[in-house]
């Protein structure tokens, strides 16, 4: 497993072109900390980020701008459409 720590630096939402009243998406960006946790995978400076569009009222509810979260990244097994 590899642990990063990211901040979330920003959330955007997209309105609709034809209804300026209606979130069509929400885009949370991320970009790795300067700190010990990710000497791990970052021998200098850590460097990348993490869009993710987020529809689940819910989801976006846990990310907030300046907040830090550590990622996780673990070996998933493989759909069979995804060996193809």
């Amino acid at each position: 497993m590899v642990r990063a720590k990211f901040r979330v630096t920003s959330i955007a939402k997209t309105v609709q072109w034809n209804d300026p009243t209606k979130v069509e998406a929400n885009q949370v960006e991320l970009q790795p900390v300067m700190d010990d946790n990710n000497k791990g995978w970052s021998k200098y400076t850590p460097c990348g980020s993490l869009k993710m569009q987020i529809n689940n009222p819910e989801a976006l509810d846990q990310f907030e701008i300046g907040k830090c979260y550590f990622l996780d990244f673990t070996p998933a097994p493989q759909k069979e459409a995804d060996e193809k």
